[in-house]
């Protein structure tokens, strides 16, 4: 069971866990405001952008081809920048907090 923390465009905090899917669909799920998922997860919106700390961003990993094309058209993009549709939840990411991308 991962357990991790959006920290909204608000700035607001919202705690979620789950054990399967995508962080995208785990934030859908529960309402995060900022994450809407429109395509459904198959990395062509980029309406679940997310930004991760450096040390979280090294142990999620680099975004593959197609992510980094859909970031590269996203003015709010940083070095740190993920589609949480790519992210599987699992326990790797258990404890980790992503700011959606404003």
């Amino acid at each position: 069971m991962a357990k991790v923390i959006f920290i909204t465009q608000a700035n607001e905090s919202v705690e979620v866990e789950g054990d399967s899917g995508s962080l995208m669909e785990l934030a859908v799920q529960n309402g995060v405001y900022g994450i809407d998922g429109d395509c459904g997860g198959v990395c062509s919106c980029a309406t679940c952008h997310i930004h991760l700390s450096p040390e979280d961003f090294d142990k999620v990993g680099a975004p593959a081809e197609t992510e980094s094309d859909m970031l590269e058209l996203d003015d709010n993009a940083t070095e740190y920048s993920r589609l949480c549709c790519q992210i599987p939840v699992s326990d790797e990411i258990d404890g980790m907090t992503f700011t959606v991308a404003g």
